[in-house]
Parts: structure tokens; sequence; C-alpha cells
């Protein structure tokens, strides 16, 4: 069932105005890159941004296409001629919402990865990916995107649940990248030690919405730094 616990007591989903998306998150989401197949015509983009903000905050299945086109001020019939289907809409936005969250992290280790004092320059690049994440997340209150629609789509034949699996595989693959940077020259060992990484990553989001944990960044750093003791 969709989660229902924080929305308005007549059941109605609020309208959407100024983004109640904050930080880095709603910075990147203004940031619009182009979709695969080209670029969006403005009621199209109006209606992806609605449908991002729509689909995180209360659900996926909780939302429909009337109120998507409703938020965006257009039509559910110029959401159909822009997408074909609301799965594809689905797809679009978690698509959308990786390739920001990539561009969010890559430039957040350009500026920020040498910042740590007394650390060796290879762990403390693998350490800034935790610092990126918890600048993202600063004022997202669901946790992690693609975890949430997984709940709703997995299991079942949905264009989104690729782009999940592509999004996790680029979080892996990026912590192979950094080992690999840190001078790590095991290939088994850095695809080993990179998925005990993505796990520490996974499992924060969680502990800090689902778990309450105020601290989990830094418990998540201090694991991180422990698997990378000896390795780099």
């Amino acid at each position: 069932m969709p989660d229902t616990s924080a929305a308005p007591p007549d059941g109605r989903l609020p309208a959407i105005g100024p983004s109640r998306l904050r930080g880095p998150a709603a910075r990147a989401r203004r940031s619009r890159p182009l979709p695969a197949d080209g670029r969006l015509t403005p009621a199209g983009e109006r209606l992806l941004d609605a449908a991002s903000e729509l689909f995180y905050l209360w659900g996926i299945h909780a939302v429909g296409v009337d109120t998507i086109a409703e938020a965006a001020g257009t039509t559910k019939k110029t959401l159909y001629d822009r997408f074909g289907s609301k799965d594809a809409l689905v797809a679009l936005y978690l698509q959308r919402r990786a390739e920001r969250w990539q561009a969010f992290v890559e430039a957040h280790l350009r500026d920020h990865a040498s910042e740590r004092v007394g650390v060796n320059a290879g762990v403390s690049r693998v350490l800034a990916v935790f610092d990126a994440l918890e600048a993202w997340y600063a004022e997202l209150i669901r946790g992690c995107a693609f975890v949430n629609a997984y709940a709703e789509i997995g299991g079942i034949d949905h264009p989104g649940v690729a782009v999940i699996r592509a999004e996790k595989e680029w979080t892996h693959a990026l912590y192979v990248r950094l080992l690999t940077e840190a001078g790590v020259d095991d290939a088994a060992l850095r695809d080993a030690v990179g998925a005990q990484l993505m796990l520490v990553h996974e499992g924060v989001s969680i502990m800090l919405t689902a778990g309450g944990r105020a601290d989990a960044f830094d418990s998540a750093r201090t694991a991180a730094r422990r698997l990378l003791d000896g390795v780099a």
C-alpha cells in the first residue's frame, strides 16, 4: 500500500508551488540534463518536474496522472502525448534523478575530496562520497528515491526497474574506480571492498530516515574507514 502517513487529513495531495525540496537535491533538480531521446517541450518539462516532486514525496502509486497534469498546469492528454504512459514518465523521473545525483557527487569529488586532514588522498576521496551523500540528503525526508521506487515497482515488468539497477551498478563502479585511484591493484579485492562500501552507502539512508539515527553518516564514515584500513 502507498505510504500516506504524511498526507493531509482530507487525503488530497498538496498543489505544487515553489519546490518543497531544498538544498543540493533541489538545485540539481533545476539543472535539467536532456533525456536521451531529445529535448522535452516546456509542457513536458513542467510535467516531469511536477511528477518528480510528487513521486518522491508521496509515492508512485499514490500519484495519478490527473494530479500530475493539474500540478503542471496542463492536461492528461498532454502528459500522454509527451511521455506515452505513466510508466515511461516514472522511468524518466528516475533517470533524471540518477543523472543529477551522479553529476552532484562527481562535482563534490572534484571540489572537496582533498579537504580531510590526516587522511591519505585515496581514502579521502572514498569518504568524500559519504560527505556528498550527506549533503544530498540534507532536506530529503523520504530517503533514497530509487529504493522507494523499487518497493513499488520491483518484481514487475516496469521500465523503471532497469534505471534503478543501473544506478546501483553505477554506485558500485564508483567505489571500484576510487579504490583503483587509491592504488588497490587487486581487481577481486577492489570489487569485494567496493561492494562492501556500497552496502554501507545504501544502509546509511535507511538508518537516517527509517532508523531515525542523526549520527548515521558519522557511523557510515567510521565503517568505511575500517573497510579501507590496510587496503588503501
